[in-house]
């Protein structure tokens, strides 16, 4: 990467980055609290979904677009425009008369993150070319706080019946973030690694085998987790006989484990060989979740959920860090806007596919034994081509 002779200002953007990233997945993660809530006002438990649902189909939808947007604006522009998009679309929410009007703000919220995803990481790559992963992973562990934060402070706020104002409150931090990061751009002396980056298809046909690794390793994995995480409380009820409170309280603690596993999943990164990280980290998923399945009892739940929530959160920021650091500049942001449009389509229909497995008639013990046959095979497979050079070794 390229990076100025004289690098200043740097820390200033990376926190500002850092700021508007637990905003904007604050903003995703403010919806899933206000489905009950919705629903125990009249909404129809279809449409009060709809709203959670829409928010993520929303982060997807622009990733691809956004890497277009890449080959024609810088990073910190597109940044700056997210920053303002949020701000909006979060005003709005908090303005919403109806629930249609919510599930739209919704919709504009997620626009927004997505944005942000394909801008920002590779602009923290390029910001710390020589630790790229402790970057990204600094920058993933400000999300996960916002993740396991953001339904508590909802839930706090539904409790005074005023919703609106964790939207209000966001709007506002959002401004002031995007004013903060705007002051620190013009301070700063920006990389211009990127710069060559002009044709998105082009990247993607180079890049294409680096990107369905990353698919693979992350995109896959992902489409399970989605269905472990989102089903984590159902299942503890109807397999374990936990109940709903206890299990959301576990449910808590594993995100909350995922915090500290992006710091040292990030600095790992930047020390070890990223595809012995990779294939650690899925052969301890395995471990976890079968252990899962067959362990009983709070403390050995507890257990289990600590250690499963510390392993796979390290998956995403050494993915980013091993695509990122090995994506050559001239590909960087629009192959990455590839590999992120793939792998968040892949991952999103996870929780669907335990519902639909689960209505056929298989118990979720077996749906999750399934699925952790699954990963097993995409470890043993991709260890497989790892020893015969067949993928690329990163940095």
């Amino acid at each position: 990467m390229t990076v100025p002779s004289k690098p200043t200002g740097r820390t200033g953007v990376f926190v500002s980055i850092c700021a508007l990233s637990f905003l904007v997945n604050f903003g995703r993660m403010a919806f899933a609290p206000l489905v009950d809530f919705f629903i125990e006002s009249g909404i129809s438990p279809a449409t009060a979904g709809l709203a959670a649902t829409t928010v993520w189909v929303g982060s997807a939808l622009p990733r691809l677009p956004t890497g277009y947007l890449l080959t024609v604006v810088r990073r910190h522009h597109a940044l700056l425009g997210m920053g303002l998009g949020l701000t909006v679309a979060t005003a709005f929410t908090a303005f919403s008369p109806g629930i249609w009007f919510t599930i739209a703000g919704a919709l504009f919220i997620g626009l927004a993150t997505g944005v942000f995803f394909i801008a920002a990481n590779p602009l923290v790559s390029e910001l710390y070319p020589d630790h790229v992963g402790i970057a990204v992973g600094i920058r993933g562990m400000s999300s996960q706080i916002a993740a396991v934060t953001a339904p508590f402070l909802v839930a706090l706020a539904i409790t005074f019946r005023s919703w609106r104002v964790v939207f209000w409150t966001l709007s506002g931090l959002a401004f002031v973030a995007t004013v903060i990061f705007a002051v620190a751009v013009r301070r700063a002396e920006l990389p211009d690694a990127g710069t060559k980056d002009r044709n998105l298809l082009a990247a993607i046909r180079a890049q294409w085998h680096l990107i369905a690794v990353g698919v693979v390793f992350v995109g896959f994995t992902g489409f399970v987790w989605q269905g472990i995480f989102n089903f984590y409380v159902t299942y503890l009820g109807a397999a374990k006989g936990i109940s709903s409170g206890t299990a959301n309280t576990l449910l808590t603690v594993m995100f909350a484990a995922g915090i500290p596993s992006f710091l040292v999943a990030g600095r790992l990164a930047d020390r070890y060989s990223y595809l012995t990280l990779l294939l650690s980290i899925l052969t301890g998923f395995v471990v976890c979740l079968l252990a899962f399945t067959l362990v009983s009892g709070v403390v050995a739940l507890a257990a289990v959920s600590v250690v499963m929530g510390l392993v796979v959160h390290g998956l995403f920021p050494v993915g980013d860090a091993y695509l990122l650091e090995t994506f050559p500049d001239a590909n960087r942001a629009s192959a990455y806007a590839g590999f992120s449009a793939t792998m968040m389509l892949i991952q999103a229909p996870g929780s669907v596919a335990v519902g639909v497995l689960s209505q056929s008639g298989l118990t979720y013990t077996s749906i999750f034994r399934g699925y952790t046959l699954f990963i097993a095979i995409i470890t043993i497979s991709m260890a497989g081509l790892a020893h015969a050079g067949r993928l690329p070794r990163g940095g």
